[in-house]
């Protein structure tokens, strides 16, 4: 049967794509950053999953203010990488797993979720810098099945109804008949804010309190409702959804395999953290 295998949870900053192309990883600026992938690359090597699936939110690729689905999952055979203004060179089509998409899909609808179904998509860098940061060869050994997560248009998804959601992709899972290891991505985070009067936020205190709460209390984080979140992390810091979406997959206790938090990477506490399940 179908398992998760690991969560790994990341930033996924535009420049940190422009860094990787620029072959910045031992800069003083991005060391410390770069540094948090050497463990969990060797992590992979050993575990070697089949799959990715990815949580994350898309930055207007796919979705813009008109149409902005609550959630979103991609069935798609191949997912390209397109331009996106960021400087960011496109990466190499990621393989889709098709199969499970569609499975975890029709479970997700049975299981009360509205999923946008979208046979067609493109990734943007909140999808691609992770892989890239994963395989920096970018030679991808897994299919991938993205989804999306809506941290654009108020009101969001609450933390609670994102947790759930893991749960349910965590059942589907579960019960997909093929013998597939999978890695969970949520990407996003943590705190940070882009524009007005608070631009430049982060709150190192929050973050540090939610990444604990990943593996001692999952739920801690729901409750607080979307616009509490933005207080406490600034307006693009409530990609942590993603985050618990991910954790939700796990039902039970996980290990810290590796954890990572580096401020300020371009005005964001950028944070990595690996988990298993124990």
């Amino acid at each position: 049967m179908a398992k998760v295998v690991g969560i790994m949870t990341t930033s996924h900053v535009p420049l940190i794509g422009k860094a990787i192309h620029l072959g910045l990883q031992q800069d003083p600026y991005w060391k410390p950053f770069f540094d948090g992938f050497p463990p969990i690359r060797e992590w992979l090597e050993k575990v070697k999953p089949d799959v990715v699936l990815a949580c994350y939110n898309d930055h207007g690729l796919n979705f813009f203010l008109d149409k902005q689905p609550t959630f979103a999952i991609g069935t798609a055979a191949t997912y390209t990488s397109e331009d996106e203004g960021w400087g960011i060179p496109t990466m190499p089509e990621f393989p889709g797993a098709e199969d499970l998409s569609w499975h975890v899909r029709d479970s997700l609808v049975r299981d009360d979720f509205d999923m946008v179904t979208c046979q067609e998509m493109s990734v943007d860098h909140a999808f691609t810098i992770p892989m890239a940061l994963l395989w920096p060869d970018q030679k991808w050994p897994v299919k991938v099945v993205p989804v999306c997560v809506n941290t654009v248009i108020f009101p969001l998804p609450s933390a609670r109804r994102c947790y759930k959601l893991g749960e349910a992709i965590g059942r589907a899972i579960a019960n997909f008949p093929e013998d597939t290891k999978i890695l969970v991505i949520g990407t996003g985070g943590l705190s940070h804010q882009l524009e007005g009067e608070r631009a430049g936020f982060i709150n190192k205190e929050f973050d540090l309190q939610f990444m604990d709460s990943m593996v001692t209390d999952p739920q801690w984080a729901t409750q607080f409702s979307d616009l509490d979140l933005v207080e406490q992390t600034g307006n693009e810091g409530v990609e942590l959804l993603n985050w618990l979406v991910a954790r939700g997959t796990i039902p039970g206790p996980v290990r810290v395999v590796h954890s990572n938090l580096h401020i300020p990477i371009s005005n964001t506490a950028a944070a990595t953290m690996l988990l298993e399940p124990v």
